[in-house]
């Protein structure tokens, strides 16, 4: 029986979960593998009460779950794990019926603490408090943290995946200055239209999200999954990439701009499929991990103090 514990040392918690090795393997393994390592922890901002992080076991990005339920209805302590590189615990109620893949729950005796977990990881994303990292390791197991290379054969991409790899351990545990300064308000290109702020974060999270829910990981998927030619995966991603990486760089994100500059130029010589694929799947964790701070960090507490909606009573004129 393969067990995991969660540790929260900056709120003095911790839970252990029992990993189901019967349903949902493919995803189990991975994870299994990535151990241990330590991430930023996140909580839902729409589907309700559950917290989240991301792993960096890059397999999770194909995996094909063999079991699925509607995680809504799932009891409390319920862990799943996602192709968009979140485990998740529930610890109430929530509001999403997503299909999820379960991969394990808390041990019963733990089930108990989650409610307060869940409150506490809430008010340190939402109420702009501290950070919180979580610990995961085997039971009974070493702590540490790092970042698995993925095998490559062209010695360009070899090198390239170390250093994304060693970008991705920093970024997992530290937000970069530049992630601070743009959620800071310091764009030194200029970014905001009119000294705005909050237009340019909105922006920023708007790019990076799909970039590495959707770009890098669909490019992966594709890759592993169905037969299209190499040839039309490398063009994809010439396509997919550079674009919304480039404003990223715009408004501030240099690392992520200059190593994908990088990445593409590697594509012009990559021949081998397996390199294509560690080359997406290492830089789908760095911008996932990336993805985690703009929601850590972003200014949630306007919503009650500066902000208030007023739609727009003259809506029917433009239907």
């Amino acid at each position: 029986m393969r067990q995991i514990e969660i540790a929260w040392e900056p709120i003095g918690a911790k839970v252990r979960i029992t990993l189901d090795e019967q349903n949902n393997a493919d995803l189990v393994e991975p994870l299994w593998a990535a151990l241990p390592y330590q991430t930023l922890q996140a909580h839902a901002l729409v589907a309700g009460d559950c917290i989240y992080h991301v792993p960096p076991a890059h397999e999770l990005l194909h995996a094909v779950p063999d079991h699925r339920v509607d995680r809504k209805i799932q009891p409390m302590g319920t862990v799943f794990c996602s192709a968009v590189q979140h485990l998740t615990i529930k610890y109430g109620e929530l509001t999403e019926p997503m299909p999820t893949a379960p991969i394990g729950a808390v041990v019963p005796e733990d089930v108990d603490q989650l409610p307060k977990i869940g409150q506490l990881v809430w008010d340190a994303v939402y109420g702009n408090g501290a950070p919180i990292f979580a610990q995961v390791r085997r039971i009974d197991g070493p702590s540490g943290h790092g970042v698995r290379r993925m095998v490559a054969q062209h010695e360009q991409a070899r090198a390239l995946i170390e250093r994304i790899a060693a970008e991705t351990e920093r970024v997992l545990i530290d937000p970069t200055d530049e992630l601070i300064d743009v959620h800071e308000g310091r764009f030194s290109t200029g970014a905001g239209s009119k000294n705005s702020v909050l237009t340019t974060l909105v922006c920023v999270n708007g790019e990076t999200r799909p970039l590495g829910y959707m770009n890098y990981t669909s490019l992966v998927r594709a890759g592993r999954l169905t037969e299209i030619p190499l040839s039309a995966l490398l063009e994809m991603a010439r396509i997919l990439l550079v674009k919304p990486t480039e404003f990223l760089g715009y408004c501030g994100l240099n690392t992520l701009w200059d190593i994908t500059k990088e990445v593409v130029d590697v594509l012009d010589r990559i021949t081998e499929r397996e390199d294509f694929l560690a080359l997406m799947g290492q830089m789908a964790t760095y911008v996932n991990a990336l993805g985690a701070w703009n929601l850590q960090l972003f200014p949630w507490a306007i919503e009650g103090e500066e902000w208030t909606y007023r739609p727009n009573v003259n809506r029917s004129a433009h239907v």
